[in-house]
């Protein structure tokens, strides 16, 4: 069934305020994430991997705290392996300048507002 003109400009304004959302989002969290460790990641794998093995043992030689351990050391694997990065001294620098984000940021809106207004003349075959 097709949208009916009122809910098909509803829908085109709920999408160019998501894309101005967006953008929005992503600049500001760009800013707080840091640098994936990877050697983290694959200790993190390791300890998960070691606990699913205690865990198995455990159920093997019928000792509930052998699994209850393994349950255990496996949570923490898995924890350290999705644990978000740290931030390092040149991370807290990065983050310090805003004033230089923030005046890029009516440049980025008039950027997308060109974009949206480019799909919208696509979508209707105008272009």
């Amino acid at each position: 069934m097709p949208l009916s003109e009122q809910e098909q400009r509803l829908l085109e304004e709920m999408e160019r305020s998501l894309y101005q959302n967006d953008a929005d989002f992503v600049a500001t969290s760009a800013r707080r994430r840091g640098r994936t460790n990877y050697t983290l990641v694959v200790v993190g794998v390791l300890v998960g991997v070691l606990g699913v093995a205690a865990l198995i043992a455990g159920v093997i030689i019928r000792q509930p705290l052998v699994g209850v351990l393994g349950f255990a050391i496996m949570f923490v694997g898995v924890m350290l392996a999705i644990a978000p990065p740290r931030r390092t001294a040149a991370d807290s620098d990065a983050t310090a300048k805003p004033t230089r984000g923030r005046a890029r940021s009516g440049s980025s809106s008039r950027f997308m507002d060109t974009l949206n207004d480019r799909w919208d003349r696509r979508q209707d075959g105008r272009d």
